[in-house]
């Protein structure tokens, strides 16, 4: 059986953490920042974990991740 591709696309914007949940980046921090809050923007910053009823579908994408 032929080796499975990996989605390039989805392995830029997801990694698999160490316990095997998949963490992202929040989106909505690129542009159009002044109309909002200091309080907004600074909780865009930290990462976070797909839902996990995403999770399956995603780690489908990124098999060697």
């Amino acid at each position: 059986m032929p080796k499975m591709k990996t989605n390039r696309g989805a392995a830029k914007r997801f990694k698999c953490t160490g316990t095997g949940k998949v963490a992202r980046r929040k989106a909505f921090t690129s542009h159009i920042l002044t109309k909002k809050s200091t309080k907004r923007k600074r909780s865009l910053r930290q990462g976070t974990l797909v839902d996990a009823t995403n999770a399956p579908g995603i780690k489908r994408l990124i098999p060697y991740l």
